[in-house]
């Protein structure tokens, strides 16, 4: 280790790929220390790492934002991270008035609102429209080819989407002025029953993200639609949940059990707290797509036949973990680590290798791994929570 000064004049050791038991050198040639203070377990992977496992790591941080009057976006998709084929995310943010225009997509779109307040809108194929405002903590699912909005209120908002297909791009959606920017007017005319004077306002290409004004209230916006609501609602309050309790934190699961409308994605909004850990585990029905809040934290994936490898994720970055992949993520921050954990799939599952083996004959375990009177009694007094 050597030292190195920051900006404001504190000093930092400056980290070395050199191991405790004096594995590996110095790097003395040209490098990124800020980055490999952010990624120790890159840096010096733990000597268990082995084999080629792809990158499972992406930053928000590391792609390009689109800046628009009214807000901004950016996305990771499999360009960004090519292992990550079942889903992909974007975040955005909106000015207070802000609007993602009308639009809607060959993809269904899953929600989390991070801070702030919008309005979403929509009406489904039977004429049966929705209007619901949403805060911190709210979800939103609009099934594919169904049109929507979202638009910021007093405070503005920023949110993450999530859509069920990796190479999904919010830039190439199908969007209300895109449509009518390609469309002749002649054609507009007649099927709107109105000159062609009346369009030639209309924007001359996709207008994406606009400034507009704070809308009123939701019962001064109120539409009635001859064929009523939406009958199952796109909108879920995941912090209302009851939280599970762990003794390392919390976690709250929401799928098509208790959001009925979520039929593609399932998610848990997971809580860690400083040195907790979430368990040795897998998930046997579909990858995980991984957005994390706050905190920083590390996981180790396991892909079988000697391979596994270890990841350093802070709060804005993406994780992803192949389906039925072992793995764990550990509280390495002073703070609470908050993450999601997101699934292209109508149910969340997922299998704990402590309960596994505690629910297997004890003499199988202990002969299969040789397994010591101490762990084989820590099995038998776990107890579970039940889901």
């Amino acid at each position: 280790m050597s030292k190195g000064t920051q900006k404001h004049g504190k000093p930092f050791i400056v980290p070395q790929p050199i191991r405790k038991d004096g594995a590996g050198g110095p790097d003395r040639g040209p490098r990124d220390v800020m980055r490999d203070l952010q990624n120790p377990d890159m840096l010096v992977p733990p000597s268990t790492d082995n084999g080629l496992l792809p990158n499972l790591r992406m930053s928000f941080s590391d792609t390009h934002m689109q800046l628009n009057h009214g807000g901004w976006s950016r996305e990771i998709t499999v360009r960004d991270l090519p292992i990550a084929t079942t889903l992909a995310g974007v975040n955005m943010s909106l000015t207070p008035g802000g609007v993602r225009e009308l639009h809607w997509h060959q993809q269904s779109e899953w929600a989390y609102m991070i801070l702030g307040t919008a309005r979403i809108t929509s009406v489904d194929q039977n004429g049966r429209n929705f209007i619901a405002d949403v805060g911190p903590g709210d979800l939103w699912f609009f099934p594919k080819g169904v049109p929507h909005s979202i638009q910021g209120l007093d405070e503005g908002c920023e949110f993450l989407l999530v859509f069920d297909d990796g190479a999904f791009s919010d830039l190439n959606t199908l969007s209300i002025s895109d449509w009518f920017a390609h469309t002749p007017k002649d054609v507009l005319s007649l099927n709107f029953g109105v000159s062609e004077a009346a369009f030639e306002g209309m924007p001359a290409e996709q207008v994406y993200i606009f400034q507009d004004q704070v809308p009123g209230s939701l019962a001064s916006q109120e539409v009635q639609s001859p064929y009523g609501t939406v009958p199952l609602s796109f909108k879920h309050r995941l912090l209302a949940q009851t939280p599970i309790i762990t003794p390392g934190g919390s976690v709250r699961i929401v799928d098509s059990s208790n959001f009925p409308i979520s039929t593609t994605v399932a998610a848990a909004l997971v809580e860690i707290k400083p040195g907790g850990m979430r368990e040795l585990h897998w998930h046997p029905n579909a990858d995980e797509w991984q957005y994390y809040l706050t905190g920083q934290g590390r996981m180790t994936v396991f892909g079988g036949n000697g391979i596994a490898r270890t990841f350093d994720y802070r709060a804005g970055d993406v994780g992803y973990v192949p389906v039925a992949m072992g793995h764990y993520i550990q509280n390495t921050g002073k703070d609470t680590l908050w993450f999601l954990e997101i699934f292209r799939s109508d149910r969340f599952e997922d299998i704990s290798l402590n309960q596994w083996m505690a629910l297997t004959p004890r003499e199988l375990v202990r002969d299969n791994l040789n397994a010591s009177a101490e762990l084989l009694n820590a099995l038998r007094k776990q107890k579970w929570p039940v889901v």
